[in-house]
């Protein structure tokens, strides 16, 4: 039975003693609590129970009805060399009895914790010291920024400064092949091993020291018993020869492997910024101050200062400080780091603008609409900071094998040593060979194959304007056979348009212009269909006088000393008015599930002057995404609360195999659920009546422009409301996983193949060592080619 504690829980949603009773018991009621004590006041919940006993403390609470509030903290971790490093620490926090949740990313050197709100975060900094590492809270991006370069500048010289060393002790063995013995003296040898060994080499020595006090292994600890080993092997060599001779030592392999070591560690430090490069460049696109109006006078403050409908003046080829509204002026924006979208986006009153865009030619006054955390960039950098400290569940294998890895690794030494030894091949080729074992064994590439191939897919996805919330969905994405797509606002524009006309008098123009008047002012999204209409054509539109709302019919009005009416089938009937030709047409819309307008003229002369047909047009690239879809082998189905017969012609004009028309909102999710059953389903949509169905799908992707809550249900977010980013996310989802399964592939078989060799004789501690560098950087850089993706033709023509 573990050993009891005492847990103070916050507990949230009490209002009376009522609340307070029904938390105790609930409490009461979990196996092993000892004692419970509930606060209506202070709304905290004092128990003693099993150390092990928090998930069901809290599932208790919440079952019963109340929440235990929790925040997400995140550790900066220090001395982690592998991916036994990284579970060591991650084990270490999830030890502690108030950690719900822990993820520790190798890759980023981050540790992202879950707890109990009220936690000090100075006990888990002390779980990760005890386990052996250092860990801090973050600094601030430009102090994290120069820290880094601090540390690789040290690195860098620390490595210039072991290949100097190390560089002429082996040359004279690269020279035997070619007749020349210039071996230098051992003392010489000495002298110039000794400081790569213990001076430039001290970090292996703290660190496996760290990892055996914390009662595990590590990289370190390997590479450290290694050369050690070779090492002192020469010590003992050279104390134990005859004078006059010149014994066989091993000074250089230890250098050199140290010196190897080195520099891999320095060129895997150097790649890894490179992957996390998408959140600093995100970063960099936050302006630091602004200038904001007050009283009609400019004021350069600091965004800090800002507060909710300040007006800010942005001046051409300056960031946007803040997300708001155009108040005044005109220009464009330059979106592609924040959405993707190469082409400058018009910029007028009344439109919105995003924190981070270029403002382009024209100077504007912006209304501020969000701050600080509430902006879109401070949210998407929050979704790519998330999904770079996730796990994929592919990263549960790695993580069991990295627990038995170095123990295996150091028996199977121990093994090479005796079985060489008992063999007869003397102690010297004994321990040689064990030091190779040693040595080649690394598990740096293993504990960087996951973490750094997501990191640097979800950074170049982000780039290009998707937005990966998860490593599982990251995970999940490229298998799915099925794609869903809702219709209005996904496929289409989500606002009517004309799409047909007829006139009594074979002339379009007319009747248009006259349907413009009557709609004057009105703010229907019919009525801005034909108005925008009249303003494509160019036609001057008339005034209209004694305009009048026909309730449930449509609109009536004095135009140009006529009486005119537009609506419905119900205003035609009732006029009395005969269709003539026009009624084969309404009739052929009306089936394609057209929103039909008819437009009469009452007096003076009582007639049907013309026909209307609305209907939502089809987004650019719409039909693209389509076919993108069916090359890969990917079926699309069409997912609509609207009409069959409009849904009918969408999916037509689009190429669509499979149509679910005048499906409720409450059905939408069945409908998916039924669908899974035959395949993996991605559902694509951007309303509020989505998000069950977005839920519901093994991937959730979300259109921009959208509603929070289907951002908030979807696992992919798109930054533009262009379908054809839907095949490009499932396509870096597809290639950032072959990436993971190529890291691993690679990190395994490396492995695999060279500890037996090592152990059969076949390499030597220096060849192992280059090997061992080579490892990581080639898992690393692999990873990096992810950041040469481009989406295939995801943007418009420009008109």
């Amino acid at each position: 039975m573990p050993a009891s504690t005492t847990f103070d829980l916050p507990i949230g949603g009490m209002t009376c003693a009522s609340c307070a009773g029904r938390v105790e018991r609930a409490l009461r009621n979990v196996t092993g609590t000892e004692q419970v004590s509930v606060n209506l006041a202070t709304e905290q919940a004092r128990v003693q129970a099993p150390a092990d006993s928090l998930p069901a403390l809290v599932g208790a609470v919440r079952e019963a009805g109340y929440s235990v509030p929790s925040k997400t903290l995140e550790l900066a971790v220090g001395g982690m060399t592998c991916a036994s490093c990284s579970g060591r620490v991650e084990r270490a926090l999830a030890k502690l009895p108030w950690v719900e949740q822990v993820s520790v990313n190798l890759a980023s050197e981050r540790a992202h914790v879950q707890v109990v709100q009220g936690i000090d975060v100075s006990q888990l900094i002390a779980a990760v010291e005890n386990a052996g590492y250092s860990a801090s809270l973050p600094h601030n991006d430009q102090d994290d920024r120069q820290q880094t370069q601090r540390r690789l500048r040290k690195e860098r010289l620390t490595v210039a400064a072991a290949l100097v060393l190390a560089l002429p002790l082996v040359l004279p063995m690269l020279a035997q092949p070619f007749g020349l013995n210039g071996m230098l003296p051992a003392w010489v040898q000495f002298l110039l091993a000794t400081p790569v060994q213990f001076i430039l080499g001290a970090r292996f020595y703290v660190a496996a020291w760290k990892a055996v006090r914390a009662g595990t292994g590590n990289m370190d600890l390997l590479v450290a018993l290694g050369t050690s080993a070779g090492y002192g092997l020469s010590l003992y060599q050279w104390a134990s020869a005859h004078p006059g001779m010149q014994p066989h030592l091993y000074f250089e392999a230890s250098a050199v492997v140290i010196a190897l070591v080195l520099l891999g560690k320095y060129l895997e430090s150097r790649a890894k910024r490179q992957t996390a490069s998408a959140i600093r460049a995100l970063e960099a696109l936050r302006p630091e101050r602004a200038l904001r109006i007050i009283d009609g006078r400019e004021e350069d403050v600091a965004i800090s200062q800002l507060r909710l409908d300040d007006v800010v003046v942005v001046k051409p080829g300056e960031r946007f400080p803040v997300d708001g509204d155009v108040l005044e002026g005109s220009s464009h924006a330059d979106e592609a780091l924040i959405s993707g979208e190469s082409l400058p986006v018009p910029k007028r009153p009344g439109d919105t603008v995003t924190g981070g865009a270029i403002n382009g030619e024209g100077r504007l006054l912006v209304k501020t609409r969000a701050l600080g955390a509430e902006t879109v960039l401070a949210r998407i950098i929050r979704l790519v900071e998330d999904a770079q400290a996730a796990k994929a569940p592919i990263q549960k294998l790695v993580d069991r094998v990295s627990q038995v890895f170095v123990p295996s690794v150091l028996g199977l030494a121990l093994l090479t040593l005796l079985g060489w030894w008992l063999a007869g091949a003397g102690l010297e080729t004994a321990l040689i060979n064990a030091v190779a074992v040693l040595v080649i064994a690394c598990p740096c590439a293993l504990g960087l194959a996951t973490p750094t191939a997501i990191m640097a897919g979800t950074g170049v996805a982000a780039r290009h304007g998707i937005l990966i919330k998860d490593a599982e969905a990251l995970e999940r994405a490229h298998a799915v056979n099925r794609v869903v797509f809702d219709k209005t606002g996904t496929l289409t524009s989500g606002s009517p348009r004309i799409v047909h006309l007829q006139s009594t008098h074979n002339d379009n123009d007319e009747p248009l212009r006259l349907a413009g008047a009557l709609q004057r002012g009105s703010e229907h999204p019919l009525a801005k269909a034909v108005l925008d209409a009249c303003a494509e054509r160019g036609l001057d539109v008339p005034t209209v006088s004694d305009s009048q709302s026909l309730s449930g019919r449509g609109i009536a009005g004095q135009v140009q000393g006529r009486t005119l009416a537009l609506g419905n089938r119900r205003l035609l009937d009732e006029s009395g008015l005969p269709a003539g030709d026009l009624a084969t047409s309404a009739k052929a819309w009306e089936a394609e599930g057209r929103t039909l307008s008819w437009l009469l003229e009452r007096a003076p002369q009582p007639r049907v002057l013309g026909l209307f047909a609305f209907g939502d047009s089809l987004k650019p690239g719409a039909a693209q995404a389509i076919d993108a879809l069916h090359a890969r082998g990917i079926s699309s189905h069409l997912l609509t609360g609207d009409n069959r017969g409009s849904a009918a012609v969408v999916a037509k004009a689009l190429g669509i195999d499979d149509v679910h028309a005048e499906v409720l909102p409450a059905d939408k999710a069945a409908t998916v659920a039924l669908l899974k059953q035959n395949g993996v389903v991605a559902m694509v949509g951007d309303g509020i009546n989505d998000a069950p169905a977005l839920a519901a799908a093994d991937i959730g992707i979300a259109m921009g422009g959208g509603t929070d809550v289907a951002m908030q249900a979807a696992g992919i977010t798109l930054m533009r409301g262009d379908p054809r980013l839907v095949p490009a996310a499932l396509e870096i989802s597809r290639k950032t996983y072959a990436k993971i399964r190529q890291n691993l592939f690679w990190a395994f078989i490396y492995n695999l193949v060279g500890i037996p060799l090592a152990a059969l004789g076949y390499l030597n501690p220096v060849l192992a060592g280059a090997a061992m560098a080579l490892s990581s950087v080639s898992v690393v850089s692999n990873a990096l080619w992810l950041k040469t993706w481009r989406p295939t033709d995801t943007h418009p023509e420009a008109p």
